[in-house]
């Protein structure tokens, strides 16, 4: 099978999955966009940065020339690449996989796949609790039950992915699971016990004391304050909650200063390339997701429970249903819900149950389950193809 994916930009959570898809198939992936240091930082990472890990190497690829006024990825228009169509015509592909459609470059794919008749297969995150105006999702909903089915197959990676295809109609038979996932193997092998006993040292963390990590951007959507806010009932309430930030951002002064004013021992590392992000974990006890609904997976959960350690996520992230449902590997709370958070913080999951509850969670949430998943789509949507049944252009 010759698989055609089309990316938005080099993602550390994608890369791994690529190298798999090339091991298993003839594969090639076609990039968007190729941010510089500078784009990184505009996105909300606060600091301009490479990533200090390879994640162009182990898979055939090519960067499209971008076409866009304004370069990015984090708008409709700032992907355009209409080269897709020529490498889509003259590649010899048997089908299509687009990461989304909220790019150009996705539509531009998708109807080139479409005039040359080639399967095309969609994985993403959307999902139902990311806010809305009501317009909006009155539009939405008159349209993407025709729109959605021209995919031949869609990807769903957890069960907020699901719901949203049913919701829109989405014909059951098309859709294939394949989790949302890292390179489980990569983070926990490095986060080891010395791993842990040399950053906890360097923070002067006392060997008793229980700190809570919050890894990403310091923006409203993650509402980092609704930690430190919950960390300050701990305390108040007897409970010596410590909490590390790895991450950074245009609320990190208001984060600092609140952490401060309520005396609560903020350990804040600003970010931390992904070559640190093991130890980052090992040092924890524990990781706090508390973003709102636009928050559409939340990955540093997969992150913190490959190191073995529980999570703590708001129930309007994508990943709550999946990774915190079980109370022996997390927890989930109201969004926003401050005491319901301090409560969780002191009633942390631990134990042999825990072990097995994320041993179990890895395995599930892993690259080789998610590129099963992509190969039985790719599968269901070629027998289709060579179906006599099937008409040029329709959609079965």
């Amino acid at each position: 099978m010759r698989l055609a994916v089309l990316t938005s930009h080099p993602i550390q959570y994608q890369a791994p999955i690529f190298r798999e898809l090339a091991r298993r198939m003839d594969l090639e992936v076609f990039f968007a966009h190729h941010p510089t240091p500078r784009q990184q930082a505009d996105a909300g990472f606060g600091v301009a940065f490479d990533w200090d890990i390879d994640l162009a190497t182990g898979y055939p690829h090519q960067f499209l020339a971008n076409k866009a006024r304004k370069p990015g990825v984090d708008h409709f228009f700032g992907c355009d690449t209409p080269a897709i169509a020529q490498a889509l015509r003259e590649g010899g592909f048997d089908a299509l996989l687009v990461c989304g459609w909220a790019l150009k470059s996705y539509l531009q794919g998708i109807v080139a796949a479409r005039r040359l008749n080639i399967p095309v297969l969609v994985r993403g995150d959307s999902h139902l609790l990311t806010p809305r105006r009501r317009l909006k999702a009155w539009a939405k909903q008159a349209a993407y039950p025709r729109l959605l089915r021209f995919f031949d197959a869609a990807l769903y990676v957890g069960q907020n992915s699901l719901a949203y295809y049913r919701h829109y109609g989405y014909p059951p038979t098309r859709l294939h699971f394949s989790p949302h996932c890292i390179d489980t193997d990569w983070f926990a092998t490095r986060a080891t016990p010395q791993a842990r006993e040399a950053l906890r040292a360097g923070l002067s963390i006392a060997e008793g004391s229980r700190v809570i990590a919050f890894a990403g951007k310091l923006i409203e959507r993650k509402r980092p304050l609704d930690l430190i806010e919950a960390a300050a009932l701990c305390r108040s309430g007897g409970h010596a909650i410590e909490v590390m930030i790895a991450g950074d951002g245009p609320m990190r002064e208001a984060v600092l200063a609140r952490a401060a004013q309520a005396q609560v021992r903020l350990h804040f590392l600003g970010f931390r390339n992904q070559s640190e992000m093991p130890a980052f974990y090992a040092a924890c006890d524990g990781l706090a997701l508390t973003s709102s609904g636009q928050e559409t997976w939340g990955l540093v959960a997969n992150e913190a429970q490959a190191c073995g350690r529980p999570v703590i996520v708001s129930d309007q992230c994508g990943c709550a249903p999946d990774l915190a449902v079980d109370s022996d590997s997390g927890r989930t709370v109201e969004t926003g819900n401050v005491k319901a958070l301090a409560a969780a913080l002191i009633d942390l999951p631990g134990g042999a149950g825990m072990k097995a509850a994320l041993a179990s969670l890895v395995q599930r949430y892993s690259v080789g389950a998610a590129v099963d998943g992509i190969e039985a789509a790719l599968s269901s949507c070629l027998e289709k193809a060579a179906s006599p049944r099937r008409i040029s252009g329709a959609l079965t």
